[in-house]
């Protein structure tokens, strides 16, 4: 079932953590923030608008870590009813994928619920205080395939907010799958 994010709450401060990665370390949020600033996303290892969208949000990642922003993945689905979305499933999928950002594990969804994720892919970008900035789309094609010339909503919104410390006034919500809760 297709889910929407609300639109951004800005300045909303991010919350810590502390969650367990596919290569065997475990983050808070601080060991992820960049000096110019963080993106989280939640993803997960099935969802179609993800399957879709994975080259982009890899190269999207590793372009917005050159720029000082701190990068990591979340999946927080209900493994046991998604067993797709098991830690053992992200290890595998971290590693086809390339990932070049920490790819972590909410097994008990508490992350998820503090951040209100609704959807994978759900893009949280944050300044180097901390305070939201972005939470909007990737890009236009939704679950399509993106053309080449295709606006680059999440890559633009954090190069400026890496740049100024501010996000677009604008934004378009995300959409894909629901969060599968327990």
């Amino acid at each position: 079932m297709a889910a929407t994010p609300p639109v951004c709450d800005f300045g909303w401060k991010a919350v810590d953590f502390t969650l367990p990665a596919t290569e065997g370390k475990t983050y808070a949020l601080t060991d992820i923030a960049g000096p110019n600033g963080l993106l989280l996303m939640f993803i997960c290892n099935h969802c179609p608008y993800v399957l879709r969208a994975i080259d982009r949000i890899v190269r999207d990642g590793r372009e917005l870590q050159a720029l000082g922003i701190g990068v990591a993945a979340i999946c927080s689905n209900d493994a046991v009813a998604y067993p797709a979305d098991s830690f053992e499933n992200m290890a595998v999928k971290a590693e086809e994928w390339a990932l070049p950002f920490p790819y972590l594990h909410d097994a008990d969804q508490s992350v998820a619920r503090a951040y209100d994720a609704a959807c994978t892919p759900d893009f949280y970008g944050f300044n180097a205080a901390g305070e939201l900035q972005y939470r909007g789309r990737l890009d236009a094609a939704r679950a399509g395939a993106a053309a080449p010339d295709l606006r680059r909503d999440l890559f633009e919104a954090m190069k400026r907010v890496s740049e100024t410390g501010r996000g677009p006034e604008e934004q378009v919500p995300s959409m894909g799958c629901s969060i599968k809760w327990k």
